[in-house]
C-alpha cells in the first residue's frame, strides 16, 4: 500500500501544477463509503407505507414477491400479522438493527456518533479541494442507515456552509444500509430522482436483499447530467460464487444508463460507487461494458472507467481479505472525455483520483497502510472508513 500511496501523491502534484497554468471553472464529483454510519436509536423495522408514519426515517421495505420466504417462527414470531399481509406489507428485522445502540456490544453512544459525523464531514469537505478550492458539488454516500444520519452529517461545521441538499431512498438491504447523494444547491439543480431495485437470489432461489441503484438527474452549472450511485452485492461466499449477483447489478445499471442516453445522448453521466469488483471484472467489462481505454469508446461502448489506469498502476481503494482491490470506481459517459484533458466550453474530465491523505491511512500494526477504518470488531477506533474515497475533477472554460 505504501507504493500505491506514493504514486497517488506524485500524480496529484503533477496534475495540480498542470491545471494551474490555465484558469478554468472546476467541479468535484465524488463518493465515499462511510462504513456503517448509524445513529444510536434502535431501528424500527417497519416497512414503507405502514400506517405508523411517526418516524418514517426508519421504515424499511420487503418486496411482495419474497413474502413466502419470511420466517414465521423463532425470533421472528409475531412480527407480522394478517392485517399487514392484507395490505401486502410486512415487518422484517434488519441484521444490524440492534448493533448500533448504547446497549449493544459496540456501546454505540452519542459521543462516538458525533465524532464519526465530524470525521466523515472532514473527508467530504476536502475531496478535490486542492483542485477546486471547495467541497464536492455532488457526493455519493454508501452505508448510511437512514435519512436522519445524512441530515446530521450535512449540518456538521465542515459542511454546513455549502448548503447541501439530500436525495435518499430506503432500500431492501438485509443489513439496513442505504445509499444516497448530497449536492450543493447553488450549483446543482435536481430535476428527478428514483431508485431501481436489484433482485438477486441465493441458494434454493431465496431472495437476497441488497442495495438499489439510486439515480439523480438535473443540471450542474446549467449542464444536463445524471448520477448513479451503487453498492453492489458483496463477495461473501467467494468471488466466483457471488459474481452472478454483481453481473445482475451491472445489467440493471446499464439499463438505467442506456435508457437516459436514448432519451438525450447529450446528458453527461456518472456511475460511481463500491462495485465489489475491480475494473477488469466481468461485471464491469462484459455486462456494463465499461472500457478502460478511451480508444475503445465506440457506438456500442459508451462508458469509460476512469479507474482503469489507476488499477493498472497498482492503485487500490481497500484491501479485501489482505488483497489490494480497486472496488471504488467512477465510470462516465463518452461525452465527458476530452483528449489530453483539453479545456472545452462544457464540462469534461480533468482527472480521477483515489483520495488517500495521511490521516486516512492506518499507521501501525498488521493493517499498516490500509484505510483507517472506524471499527476493530466491536471497538470504535475513531477512524474514518475501510475504503478510500474516490472523486473526479471536471473542468471547463468559464469565458462566454
Amino acid at each position: 500500500m505504501k507504493h500505491i500511496l506514493g504514486l497517488l501523491a506524485i500524480l496529484s502534484l503533477s496534475l495540480l501544477s498542470a491545471q494551474q497554468k490555465k484558469q478554468v471553472r472546476a467541479a468535484t464529483v465524488g463518493f465515499l463509503n462511510v462504513e456503517n454510519l448509524w445513529d444510536t436509536i434502535p431501528s424500527a423495522d417497519y416497512i414503507d407505507g405502514t400506517k405508523d408514519v411517526s418516524n418514517p426515517a426508519f421504515h424499511r421495505s420487503v418486496p411482495l414477491d419474497s413474502l413466502k420466504y419470511l420466517p414465521v417462527t423463532g425470533e421472528y414470531r409475531g412480527e407480522w400479522s394478517d392485517a399487514l399481509l392484507k395490505d401486502k406489507k410486512v415487518v422484517r428485522k434488519q441484521i444490524l438493527a440492534d448493533d448500533f445502540t448504547p446497549e449493544s456490544p459496540k456501546r454505540w453512544n452519542s459521543k462516538n456518533y458525533n465524532q464519526k459525523l465530524a470525521n466523515e464531514a472532514k473527508v467530504i469537505s476536502e475531496m478535490g479541494r486542492a483542485y477546486t478550492n471547495t467541497a464536492p458539488v455532488v457526493c455519493g454516500l454508501i452505508e448510511v442507515e437512514n435519512r436522519q444520519v445524512i441530515e446530521d452529517l450535512v449540518k456538521q461545521p465542515a459542511l454546513a456552509k455549502y448548503d447541501y441538499g439530500i436525495v435518499h431512498y430506503n432500500s431492501y438491504d438485509a443489513r439496513g444500509i442505504d445509499i444516497a447523494f448530497i449536492y450543493q444547491k447553488r450549483r446543482f439543480s435536481p430535476s428527478k430522482s428514483w431508485k431501481k431495485e436489484i433482485k438477486v437470489y441465493g441458494e434454493e432461489g431465496k431472495r437476497e436483499y441488497t442495495r438499489d441503484v439510486v439515480v439523480m438527474t438535473g443540471f450542474l452549472d446549467n449542464e444536463k447530467v445524471a448520477f448513479f450511485i451503487n453498492h453492489w452485492p458483496s463477495r461473501r461466499g467467494g468471488e466466483a460464487k457471488s459474481l452472478p449477483k454483481r453481473n445482475a447489478a451491472a445489467v440493471v445499471l446499464k439499463q438505467q444508463m442506456d435508457s437516459l442516453r436514448a432519451v438525450d445522448p447529450a446528458t453527461k453521466m456518472f456511475a460511481m460507487g463500491d462495485f465489489n469488483d475491480d475494473p477488469i471484472s466481468p461485471s464491469l467489462k462484459n455486462y456494463l461494458k465499461a472500457v478502460g481505454n478511451p480508444k475503445d469508446l465506440s457506438e456500442d461502448n459508451h462508458y469509460l472507467n476512469l479507474m482503469y489506469p489507476l488499477y493498472k498502476n497498482g492503485v487500490a481503494s481497500l484491501a479485501y481479505q489482505d488483497s489490494p482491490n480497486l472496488f471504488d470506481q467512477i465510470i462516465v459517459s463518452a461525452n465527458l472525455y476530452s483528449p489530453n484533458r483539453e479545456v472545452r466550453k462544457d464540462y469534461t474530465v480533468f482527472k480521477a483520483e483515489i483520495y488517500a491523505p495521511a490521516y486516512l491511512i492506518t499507521k501501525e500494526g498488521s493493517y499498516k497502510g490500509y484505510p483507517f477504518r472506524s471499527w476493530a470488531g466491536d471497538t470504535f477506533t475513531g477512524g474514518y472508513s475501510d475504503h478510500f474515497p474516490a472523486f473526479v475533477v471536471l473542468q471547463k472554460d468559464p469565458t462566454p
